[in-house]
C-alpha cells in the first residue's frame, strides 16, 4: 500500500504540469489532444518494439479498454478547453469535483456499497467550486468545461478499476490511447469545421512541449498510477488527485503570475478543497491505525 501510495503522489505532481504545458502550446484543445495521442502511441510503440514487451490480449479485452480510452480523450479536451477559456488555476481546481463525481459513479459501476461519508468529504470540494463559480462571472465558460473535464476523469478511472488485472499497465495505456485517438480522429473534422482555428501544425517550441507533455505527464505518469489503481481504491485514487491543483497552481502562479487574475473568493474556494483533502487523509491514516497489523492494509470501498 505504501509503494502505491508514493507512485500515486508522484503521478498526481507530475500531472500537475499539464496545465502549465497545456497553456503554453498554441494549438486549440482537441488539435493539442490529437498530437498529445498521437506522439504518446508512437512512444509506446517504441517502448514495446525495444523491450520486446508487446502483449497479446484478447480482442474483446481490446476493444473494451479502446471504449474506456474515449473518456480519456474527452477530458482532455474538456480540461484543455477549460484552461483556453479561463486559465490554469481556474482548470485544475475544477477537478477537485472528481471525488464526488467518483462517490456516486463508483458504487453504480463496481457494485459498491454507496459510502455517504465519501460524499459529504467531496461536498466539500464540490462547494469551493461553487463558491468561485458564483462569485466569478468571467470564468464560467471554463468553469463548466472544467467541470464536464471531471466528470469524464472520474468515469475513467471508475471504468479502469475494473480492468487493471486485464493486463500490464503499459498495455491497457497503449489500448486506451488507441481507442481515444481513433474516436478523435474520427470527430476532429467536425470539431474543426464547427470551431476553426489558424494554428493546424505545431510550432517548433510547441512539438518540445508536447514531448514533454506526452513522455513524462502521460506515459511515465499514468503507467505509475495504473500501477498504484492495483492496490488502492478509485475514490482513493481521485480523492488524491485534489492535490493536482496544488502543485499546478503554484506552477502557475510562478510562471503566469496568475494570482494577480484572481479574487478573494478564488482562494476560499482554494481552502475548502484542501480541507476536504486533509480530511479525508486523516480518515484513511484513523482507519488504518485501527486494523490488526498483520492485515494487508486495503482500502477499496
Amino acid at each position: 500500500m505504501k509503494s502505491a501510495l508514493i507512485k500515486l503522489h508522484l503521478a498526481v505532481f507530475l500531472w500537475g504540469f499539464t496545465g502549465v504545458l497545456g497553456r503554453l502550446i498554441q494549438l486549440n484543445e482537441g488539435l493539442l489532444v490529437w498530437y498529445r495521442l498521437i506522439i504518446t502511441i508512437a512512444s509506446l510503440l517504441f517502448i514495446f518494439r525495444v523491450q520486446n514487451s508487446f502483449e497479446k490480449i484478447t480482442l474483446y479485452t481490446k476493444l473494451r479498454l479502446m471504449s474506456i480510452g474515449i473518456l480519456v480523450a474527452l477530458h482532455w479536451v474538456f480540461f484543455y478547453g477549460s484552461i483556453k477559456y479561463a486559465n490554469v488555476s481556474i482548470s485544475l481546481i475544477c477537478l477537485s469535483c472528481i471525488a464526488f463525481f467518483t462517490s456516486i459513479l463508483e458504487p453504480i459501476i463496481v457494485k459498491s456499497k454507496l459510502n455517504i461519508v465519501d460524499i459529504l468529504l467531496s461536498l466539500v470540494g464540490v462547494s469551493g467550486v461553487a463558491l468561485i463559480f458564483h462569485f466569478d462571472n468571467k470564468y464560467r465558460i471554463g468553469i463548466f468545461l472544467g467541470l464536464i473535464s471531471a466528470l469524464f476523469s472520474a468515469l475513467f478511472s471508475t471504468c479502469n478499476k475494473k480492468n487493471v488485472a486485464a493486463a500490464s499497465s503499459q498495455s491497457i495505456m497503449f489500448y486506451e490511447l488507441v481507442g481515444g485517438f481513433i474516436f478523435l480522429t474520427i470527430l476532429l473534422p467536425f470539431y474543426l469545421k464547427y470551431l476553426p482555428t489558424q494554428h493546424l501544425f505545431p510550432t517548433t517550441k510547441d512539438i518540445l512541449w508536447l514531448l514533454i507533455l506526452s513522455w513524462v505527464c502521460t506515459v511515465i505518469a499514468m503507467d505509475l498510477s495504473l500501477q498504484a489503481l492495483k492496490k488502492v481504491s478509485a475514490f482513493t485514487q481521485n480523492l488524491t488527485l485534489n492535490l493536482e491543483p496544488v502543485y499546478g497552481i503554484i506552477l502557475a502562479f510562478i510562471i503566469y503570475k496568475e494570482q494577480k487574475e484572481l479574487n478573494p473568493n478564488f482562494y476560499w474556494g482554494f481552502a475548502l478543497i484542501i480541507l476536504s483533502v486533509a480530511l479525508q487523509m486523516f480518515r484513511i491514516a484513523k482507519k488504518k491505525n485501527k486494523l490488526p497489523i498483520h492485515m494487508n492494509l486495503n482500502f477499496k470501498k
